[in-house]
């Protein structure tokens, strides 16, 4: 059971902290998030970890050479140029059977093993972990026909928009899509699988996700593990 874990970005949304730290080493407590990321992953049965990096990343391999301990192999393949979230896929030796392929920057309590599992059981070539979200619209939205004639008025609604979590379920056959050096991202490649006439599904997960590519989401993900550190880090 392998997973990639996607931590070449630079961060540019979550500066001026990435500006000293890579994105998946900024702290969570005592911790960096792709600690508590790779001891989730171990502990829901993934016996090697991939990690792909830029070359200005190498601060987060140094990390894991000399603080973490696993008990599981992790490697890693270096992005010469930007590939985008999921061009270093091609980089990657080809699985043998289905494996995850996820963002470095999430804080989630997601049961790995479910997705992958899902995905298998399915026969898509992915499968995408989602989440609804809510937003809240600070004016009054205006339902026109097309000739611009009013046919409904909604007043500050709430509009609820299925997201992804940044975290996928692939077949092998799925890395088949990605040409040699391509910069790609994930979106781009399920929109490819299922122009090729591949199944993509999705599971919608109800339970605590948060990407911390910003600050706010970041400075909340810290208050939030802070608070019960063994939702994410123990047995579910």
């Amino acid at each position: 059971m392998l997973a990639v874990i996607m931590a070449g970005g630079r961060g540019t949304r979550l500066a001026p902290y990435t500006t000293v730290l890579p994105k998946p080493l900024m702290p969570l407590c005592d911790r960096p998030i792709l600690d508590v990321l790779l001891r989730q992953l171990v502990r829901d049965g993934v016996d090697e970890v991939i990690i792909s990096v830029s070359p200005l990343s190498g601060l987060i391999e140094t990390w894991v050479r000399h603080h973490g301990d696993y008990g599981v192999p992790v490697g890693f393949v270096y992005e010469d140029a930007p590939l985008g979230t999921a061009g270093a896929l091609r980089n990657v030796r080809r699985p043998n059977s289905t494996f995850l392929a996820l963002n470095g920057d999430v804080l989630t309590t997601l049961d790995f093993r479910d997705l992958l599992f899902r995905n298998q059981a399915s026969g898509a070539i992915a499968t995408m972990a989602t989440k609804r979200r809510s937003v809240d619209v600070e004016y009054g939205v205006v339902h026109t026909d097309g000739e611009g004639r009013v046919r409904r008025l909604e007043e500050k609604p709430e509009m609820a928009f299925l997201v992804s979590m940044g975290i996928y379920a692939m077949e092998p056959a799925i890395i088949e899509l990605i040409g040699e050096g391509e910069r790609i991202d994930f979106p781009d490649l399920v929109l490819r699988a299922i122009d090729a006439g591949h199944e993509v599904n999705t599971l919608e997960y109800s339970g605590y996700w948060r990407d911390i590519g910003n600050r706010l989401d970041y400075e909340a993900a810290i208050s939030e593990f802070e608070a019960d550190p063994d939702t994410f880090l123990g047995k579910q």
